[in-house]
């Protein structure tokens, strides 16, 4: 029973993960590294490119990528780190964040659209485990 339930799971998470992507154009400008990148930094302020991949959990060869086509784009900046000038950290653009603003309201029009017959109760029981989900998946072989 456990099993089948995982299994159900396991390919729901993977469902919507391509139907998203599938559906992503309709959604913005930012494809899914570029908004989650743009995201971390206007949430946390200026980031070494280390702590950025770590907090994504990607590589920094990987991050180093998605942040050049950033850079290239204005959507980010990099500047030395008065505390230790061996470090360049990124910070988000008004370019950047006008981006990020565009992309999040064009995504709650859109779940606004698809979860308009939820109540107000099972939307959030489906943002705290999605949250959930995902500290999970963080966690997870760490």
């Amino acid at each position: 029973m456990k099993r089948e339930a995982l299994q159900s799971i396991e390919y729901q998470v993977a469902l919507l993960v391509r139907l998203t992507t599938a559906h992503s154009p309709k959604l913005g400008v930012l494809d899914r590294s570029e908004y989650l990148i743009l995201y971390q930094l206007q949430a946390s302020g200026p980031l070494g490119i280390n702590v950025l991949a770590e907090q994504l959990m990607i590589s920094i060869s990987t991050a180093s990528r998605q942040v050049r086509n950033l850079e290239t784009k204005a959507y980010i900046t990099r500047q030395a780190d008065p505390k230790n000038r061996r470090i360049s950290l990124l910070q988000i653009t008004e370019e950047g964040s006008a981006a990020l603003s565009r992309v999040q309201e064009a995504r709650a029009a859109g779940y606004d659209e698809i979860l308009e017959g939820w109540s107000k109760e099972e939307l959030n029981q489906l943002e705290m485990n999605l949250s959930r989900l995902n500290q999970s998946f963080k966690k997870w072989n760490k």
